[in-house]
């Protein structure tokens, strides 16, 4: 089992950035893969971002490519997600979870731990 703690979340301007760290313990921290996730109110947990076990390969979901960018620093256990030129649709409870494997995927059925959420706004 995994442990995920998050942290960086907060209030930002439209337009704006804002980063977040997941830190992670429990597993060896490069035999798996790491996402993002975010849910907004009334609406599905969806997906953001993966990444692989040694960062070689990443994955973005439309709404979010070229704007935000997923990395993991293998010595610290941490996951990261930098969210540039935020929109107001980006407002959401933001989620890091620990993949099965080294398997990427936006299923989130195939995440098997989850962080307690940070909540980042994004105002006009």
């Amino acid at each position: 089992q995994v442990q995920l703690v998050e942290s960086g979340g907060g209030l930002v301007q439209a337009g704006g950035s804002l980063s977040l760290s997941c830190a992670a313990s429990g597993r060896t921290f490069s035999t798996y893969a790491m996402g993002w996730f975010r849910q907004a109110p009334g609406k599905e947990r969806e997906f953001v971002a993966a990444i692989s076990g040694y960062g070689g390969t990443t994955y973005y979901a439309d709404s979010v490519k070229g704007r935000f960018t997923i990395s993991r620093e293998n010595a610290k256990s941490t996951v990261y997600l930098q969210m540039n030129s935020l929109k107001n649709e980006d407002t959401a409870v933001y989620y890091c979870a620990a993949s099965v494997s080294d398997y990427m995927s936006r299923n989130r059925d195939l995440y098997h731990s989850w962080g307690q959420g940070t909540q980042v706004t994004v105002s006009s």
